[in-house]
């Protein structure tokens, strides 16, 4: 059935409405990756000295063999905490992530015990077969990945002090220049000779070695802790950030063909409505030259 002139303008009002609420979204996305952003810049400095501290206790060799000991008695059990999205709009920004999870994990012999952050996320790995222990809500502001991140370190010290778990992973998206991302994996826990060799590029910026005050132990669970929570929070909020820059390219593509369509039915309209006054003018002349024929 062909359109008329005013189905085409409601099509064409519709289509005007849905590209001012994509040019919203555009805004808002634009704005959530700036503080995301800068959430993550501002955690480097303190990630760094954190990072540092851990170095110099683990220097201690007795530490360092109990931490050791402790990952050799428990049975080789991963956990992973996978971040992704609550909405949509995202492209495949779950996709790729879920793909990239279950590529890495499969090199992992032991059970394993996965909690995603985000419905589609938990969605995608169910459809993946892979096996989630528990589910979070992806936060909707900046304020709100603090209390996201506690709820997540009493779940995982539940296990890990149980031995349930004795590797601890998290699988986030991190941004990249141009709006782009890319799947990450980075290793938690535990804090055993593999993460010190992994660290041995960090050096104390003084000759002056810190002593540490009421004991390694105790500055080394403070440390840690920090260590887990700096580290989770930085994940969340990368993989935020990536969230908004894949709803941005989204937004942008939606925009491109909100914009092609709006003119193929501009063009239409206005083919019709002139074809519309063609056959108004050719009836007006028809009926003139009747009237002149007739007298």
């Amino acid at each position: 059935m062909s359109d008329t002139l005013e189905s085409l303008r409601r099509k064409i009002n519709g289509a005007t409405d849905l590209e001012s609420v994509v040019r919203t979204m555009k805004v808002l996305a634009a704005s959530n990756i700036i503080q995301y952003e800068k959430a993550v810049i501002s955690l480097a400095d303190y990630y760094r000295t954190v990072e540092l501290g851990l170095f110099v206790c683990l220097q201690n060799r007795s530490g360092l063999t109990m931490a050791e000991k402790q990952a050799r008695k428990q049975p080789e059990n991963i956990g992973a905490i996978v971040f992704g999205s609550d909405q949509g709009l995202v492209g495949q920004f779950n996709e790729i992530l879920a793909k990239f999870t279950g590529n890495k994990l499969y090199n992992f012999q032991g059970k394993k015990q996965i909690w995603a952050v985000g419905e589609r996320m938990q969605g995608r790995l169910e459809d993946d077969g892979l096996p989630l222990s528990g589910s979070f809500s992806v936060p909707n502001s900046l304020n709100t990945i603090t209390p996201l991140i506690g709820q997540i370190l009493l779940e995982s010290e539940m296990h890990y002090e149980k031995g349930e778990i004795s590797q601890l992973f998290i699988f986030h998206n991190k941004p990249k220049p141009g709006a782009l991302y890319e799947p990450v994996m980075q290793r938690l826990l535990p804090l055993d000779k593999e993460w010190s060799n992994s660290a041995a590029h960090l050096k104390w910026p003084t000759n002056n070695i810190p002593e540490t005050i009421f004991g390694v132990a105790s500055t080394l669970h403070g440390l840690i802790r920090q260590y887990l929570f700096i580290s989770l929070f930085r994940a969340c909020a990368e993989s935020m950030a990536s969230e908004n820059a894949s709803r941005l390219a989204a937004m942008q593509r939606a925009e491109k063909n909100i914009d092609e369509l709006l003119e193929d039915l501009n063009r239409s309209f206005h083919r019709l409505r002139q074809s519309t006054i063609d056959e108004e003018l050719f009836d007006v002349i028809s009926g003139s030259e009747a009237l002149f024929k007739g007298k």
